[in-house]
């Protein structure tokens, strides 16, 4: 047993289903990658036969579910909301332990996620609808909204708490059924969530988790004909997979997958908010966000002295254990990542003028741990810059002008998320209205957003309706127009 004992995650883990704890076998041990030594707990893998049975437990609750009052469904969410609050800690410490980010970003994520329920519990009271005088008289006409189903949520790893939580939530508040598979590196944080939900009551059936690999329990989701909608976040090439099948099926479908997000700092930016943001953007969370800034497109005027700036603040960052409080970055979540990150430091070694840090690193535990990275002296064509690395490393661009720096931004398969640094507010409005990005930010880093407005983006980065805020309805339910006429 290691140092960390003590706490209830230990041991063997299995998967709801039904509103029962079942194990399928086929343990698989979640290592700590900030210290491999560290076993956090082993988890129970699923196959297509055990969707099956989650799917049947979901049928047979979905329509009492759709049906409940919106005050049982407020008074599930409230309470997760407020239990994910007041045991922060300890799931920050999960988080921390399972996929590496700092303990104080695993805390902000845990909040994050308590607040999206306790939002999504609030709409579940604030359902609408539209009467509305037909063109013929005496006919009257309403427009509501109803559950789309029993709904499956297919979460990454790198957001193991807020993720789930901003699927889990919605499709709940809505009226839906979920059957839910984590990803394969992160089961201990949906697992928790699933018992935060069977604890606080939600009835059987209506929560389902299936953990195990996304070739047989994500594709079983996918194709299962009783699963009415996919709600995916997760690689182009899955995404792209996924939005193939729901089309054949007819399924509604909602993609988040890949970003190659623009930073642009203009000459007229102050260097110590863009270096800031960049920093922020690029580097925290070891850069595993959709999000990050991983390409910074920079005017002529400000390159060297941003430069400058940016690597003796990326320097000084302390890499170290996601558990020790000094760590502002901590390690990539696993080897093959690891070796990933490593492949596109050597490739920019041949591509760039000049690499800065991007090493493999040795700290006190044994684990997974990589040094910023800045590579310099680049253009838009190379793959550096047309790749996703999803690690923490970021290029940087030397424009001449605004102009320039809007096309190279706009140059790119992906539209997630933008950001620029200026102080003039004309560039700053040309920028938010011509970047084709779902998301813009202006003097702030281009990851990190709030719960209660639409998250998503354009291009190869996002399919089909926002996520989070009010805008998440879309998805979750369907439109029904009735007619009555009153004689």
């Amino acid at each position: 047993m290691t140092k960390h004992e003590n706490l209830s995650h230990l041991g063997k883990h299995d998967n709801l289903i039904n509103g029962t704890w079942v194990s399928f076998g086929n343990y698989k041990d979640n290592v700590n990658p900030s210290d491999t030594n560290d076993v956090i707990g082993s988890y129970s893998y699923g196959d297509a036969a055990s969707v099956e049975q989650a799917v049947e437990g979901a049928k047979a609750a979905q329509d009492a579910w759709a049906n409940s009052s919106p005050q049982a469904r407020y008074d599930l969410l409230d309470a997760v909301g407020n239990a994910l609050a007041a045991r922060k800690e300890e799931f920050g410490r999960l988080l921390a332990r399972e996929e590496g980010k700092t303990l104080a970003e695993g805390i902000g994520e845990t909040m994050r996620a308590s607040q999206v329920f306790k939002f999504f519990a609030g709409e579940a009271l604030r359902q609408v609808g539209d009467l509305q005088a037909s063109v013929r008289p005496n006919v009257d006409v309403e427009v509501t909204r109803e559950p789309v189903g029993i709904v499956g949520l297919i979460t990454p790893w790198n957001f193991p708490i807020a993720i789930p939580a901003w699927k889990i939530a919605p499709a709940l508040a809505y009226g839906n059924c979920v059957i839910m598979k984590p990803a394969d590196l992160t089961p201990g944080c949906a697992h928790a969530i699933a018992e935060l939900l069977q604890e606080n009551g939600c009835p059987p059936g209506v929560f389902n988790l299936v953990m195990g690999r996304g070739s047989s329990v994500g594709e079983a989701i996918v194709t299962h004909p009783d699963i009415t909608a996919i709600s995916f976040t997760g690689s182009v090439g899955t995404g792209n997979h996924i939005a193939e099948v729901c089309g054949k099926m007819k399924k509604k479908v909602q993609l988040e997958m890949g970003g190659k997000n623009p930073m642009v700092v203009l000459n007229d930016a102050d260097l110590s908010v863009a270096v800031s943001a960049c920093l922020n953007g690029a580097f925290f969370s070891t850069g595993q966000r959709c999000t990050a800034s991983s390409r910074l497109i920079v005017e002529a005027g400000i390159h060297d002295e941003f430069v400058a700036e940016m690597t003796k603040q990326m320097q000084a960052l302390k890499v170290g254990d996601a558990l020790d409080p000094e760590t502002q970055i901590g390690p990539v979540v696993d080897a093959k990542q690891l070796k990933s990150n490593l492949d596109y430091v050597a490739l920019a070694k041949s591509e760039a003028t000049e690499v800065i840090g991007g090493e493999q690193l040795e700290c006190d535990t044994p684990g997974f741990y990589q040094a910023p990275a800045l590579f310099v002296g680049t253009d838009n064509s190379m793959r550096i810059n047309r790749e996703e690395i999803f690690g923490p490393c970021a290029t940087v661009i030397k424009v001449a002008d605004f102009d320039e720096a809007l096309a190279v931004a706009n140059d790119t398969e992906f539209g997630l998320s933008a950001g620029i640094c200026t102080s003039s507010l004309k560039l700053a409005r040309t920028f938010k209205r011509r970047v084709e990005a779902g998301m813009v930010m202006v003097n702030l880093p281009t990851a990190g957003v709030d719960y209660h407005v639409p998250f998503g983006g354009r291009k190869g980065s996002s399919f089909g309706a926002r996520e989070q805020g009010r805008y998440a309805v879309e998805f979750y339910t369907i439109v029904k127009t009735s007619y009555v006429f009153a004689g």
